[in-house]
């Protein structure tokens, strides 16, 4: 660079930005979309099995004739720093991408997943959807890749599903927002004459779900259902109703009456137990508080004096909160139907 140029550069401020942005923004926002679509399309689990050259890769994947430009898209995977190449076989560098190849760590590829298509083009588009008054809509996000990612939290969550599930007494249970159906599994782990409704509004969810439960052979104790709480109806009284990661899908001022539908399903002495994100957490938390609130079917995550009281109006009693993260705001939520309802 000639020396006037550097000195335009200077005196413009221009070259504070052309320093900062290809290392404080340009090259994360690069690494993750690439690990996002390296984790996704297979690209990292083939390398984590053996060093392979494009063509061979290409092949794994079915991109036959397109060698060329899959080397192109891997050698940029390369000067991120998360490939190596050595003798034109690619192999896989970075610890994270070491990391994310493990077939134990797909809830993280699914959330790295769900940051990049959902997260990041939320921001990216927000203004623009204020000025045309548009919101999210459901049909804009994926069911299956949120119940997937949603199980970055299943070891809390599981915590507390063994609190509350009895051992030894048979246990009818409702499951709202089955998700992958994994809490339910791990309900019926816990005690062998625990039977269960599982709903969801979403048929890919509840597809997944009973594909998921048919192969754990729980079929013949866990019935799947399309359905939203606020419609189900049942002859069913149950002793145990759970939500896990999805009160902030009903819309903040439903969210008694949600509960009190919730409620209305229980035996007396029955007990509600609820896990949710709330606001006041990490960045991740709080972009889903903004997903959430630009959503036209969904609202902002609750914050937990609030949806207290709202377990209270809803009839609940013995209502309860605490963190299950430490330093962060994932919560449980506990509340019993009273005797003399």
């Amino acid at each position: 660079m000639k020396f006037r140029t550097f000195t335009k550069l200077v005196r413009s401020n221009h070259l504070s930005l052309a320093m900062r942005m290809p290392r404080e923004l340009a090259g994360p926002a690069y690494r993750a979309a690439f690990l996002a679509a390296a984790a996704s399309s297979g690209v990292l689990r083939h390398l984590a099995r053996q060093p392979l050259d494009a063509p061979a890769l290409a092949d794994e994947l079915g991109m036959h004739g397109e060698e060329q430009l899959l080397s192109a898209w891997l050698d940029m995977g390369v000067r991120l720093g998360e490939l190596g190449v050595r003798g034109g076989r690619y192999r896989l560098r970075s610890r994270l991408a070491r990391s994310l190849a493990r077939p134990e760590a797909d809830a993280y590829v699914a959330l790295l997943e769900q940051l990049m298509r959902f997260h990041a083009p939320l921001l990216l588009d927000a203004p623009g959807m204020l000025r045309e008054g548009r919101r999210v809509s459901i049909a804009d996000q994926d069911g299956a890749l949120i119940a997937r990612s949603s199980r970055v939290l299943e070891p809390a969550v599981q915590g507390v599903v063994e609190q509350q599930v009895d051992r030894t007494t048979p246990v009818r249970l409702l499951e709202v927002g089955c998700g992958s159906g994994t809490y339910v599994r791990h309900a019926a782990s816990l005690n062998p004459r625990l039977t269960a409704v599982a709903i969801d509004l979403q048929d890919e969810v509840v597809a997944q779900a009973q594909a998921n439960l048919d192969k754990w052979n729980l079929s013949d104790r866990v019935e799947v259902v399309r359905s939203d709480l606020r419609t189900y109806s049942t002859e069913q009284k149950f002793d145990l109703v759970t939500l896990h990661n999805n009160i902030y899908y009903f819309p903040h001022g439903e969210r008694t009456k949600v509960l009190e539908r919730a409620r209305s399903f229980l035996m007396p002495g029955g007990k509600l137990l609820l896990t949710t994100s709330c606001q006041g957490g990490s960045p991740g938390i709080e972009m889903l508080n903004l997903w959430c609130a630009y959503a036209d079917f969904a609202g902002p995550l609750p914050r937990p004096a609030e949806l207290l009281e709202q377990m209270r109006d809803a009839g609940f009693t013995r209502v309860r909160s605490r963190r299950l993260v430490p330093g962060e705001e994932f919560r449980v939520f506990t509340g019993t139907s009273p005797f003399d309802d």
